[in-house]
């Protein structure tokens, strides 16, 4: 397990250290109660190991600290156990309202010290499997549970915040509405088992488009949706108007490339889609107006024949 062991005294240190290493602990210092809490945020260990009377920040408070910064970043709880040469009732009562765990007296017997890790390790382990669980359901609930993207709900949260950004630091904006052409003559002539398939393929062949894209650009920004039944969206944050205008190009041809049968489709003999996307060089407004024109977009592309693409890019002297 990952220790951060916050101490002051260098001989102290050089003793403790070697205890904790030969226990088979990766040890990591510091050496006072504010560097504790700069590598509590760089570190993440397992427990923290700390001295109570400390130059710059004692360690009360930082513990104190460390508790915030949980909190802010919804870190797991994480042990902190005080070290100590005065294990009075008023040093354990102050100890545990700045939420301290636990006591060791400095000068504990190496048996106790074990003892006392091997229990810390054991809940090192806990949290660790609590932390795996916790991000599969995290997971599971931010993704559509048939194509595997984005839910509606995870996109609402993720655009809002995007958005909010962007209109802050004055970026680009893009967004793309995504329809399956003639999805209700394919449910109806297929079935809707195929149908179930036919929504997999076309979100993996959006998903991949995406991938590409960002690889391309350097960042993982834009992320495709599953916005309802057989529409999704592609959003795209610090997107300029050209890398939008190729996206949704980019994704009717990738649709139209899977060659995925459609007798009702007319005209193409094959499943396809229409994109309509709107772009704000500088973000501006909210994100509902860029949602509506993406989507008037989308209409006239279906109006124009389908298998297509139409946007509506914003000049910057807009």
């Amino acid at each position: 397990m990952k220790i951060l062991y916050v101490e002051d005294s260098a001989a102290a240190v050089l003793v403790m250290r070697r205890r904790l290493s030969n226990f088979g602990h990766e040890v990591v210092l510091a050496k006072n109660g504010s560097e504790a809490v700069q590598m509590f945020r760089l570190e993440a260990p397992d427990l923290v190991l700390m001295d109570i009377e400390m130059p710059v920040m004692n360690g009360f408070e930082a513990a104190s600290r460390i508790r915030a910064v949980e909190a802010t970043q919804r870190w797991a709880w994480t042990p902190i156990i005080f070290l100590t040469a005065s294990d009075t009732e008023e040093n354990l009562i102050t100890a545990i309202e700045a939420g301290g765990d636990d006591f060791i007296a400095k000068t504990v017997t190496e048996p106790v010290l074990h003892a006392k890790m091997r229990a810390m390790a054991r809940i090192a382990a806990l949290r660790q499997s609590l932390s795996t669980a916790n991000q599969k359901l995290e997971a599971l609930a931010s993704s559509d549970g048939l194509t595997g993207l984005c839910n509606r709900r995870s996109m609402d949260s993720r655009v809002d915040a995007s958005f909010a950004d962007a209109v802050q630091l004055q970026q680009p904006f893009g967004l793309l509405m995504i329809d399956i052409d003639n999805f209700k003559k394919y449910n109806d002539h297929y079935g809707h088992l195929q149908g179930d398939d036919c929504l997999r393929s076309v979100a993996q062949a959006i998903a991949a488009t995406v991938a590409i894209d960002n690889a391309k650009a350097g960042n993982d920004a834009a992320f495709a949706a599953r916005y309802g039944g057989e529409e999704f969206a592609v959003v795209m944050p610090m997107a300029s108007a050209e890398r939008t205008a190729k996206m949704a190009h980019a994704l009717v041809d990738a649709v139209h490339g899977i060659a995925i049968a459609h007798e009702k489709n007319a005209d193409w003999g094959r499943v396809t889609i229409s994109a309509g996307g709107s772009h704000l060089p500088r973000a501006s407004g909210t994100i509902v107006n860029l949602f509506r024109e993406a989507d008037s977009r989308l209409y006239q592309a279906k109006d124009r024949g389908r298998n297509r693409a139409e946007l509506l890019l914003v000049s910057a002297a807009h």
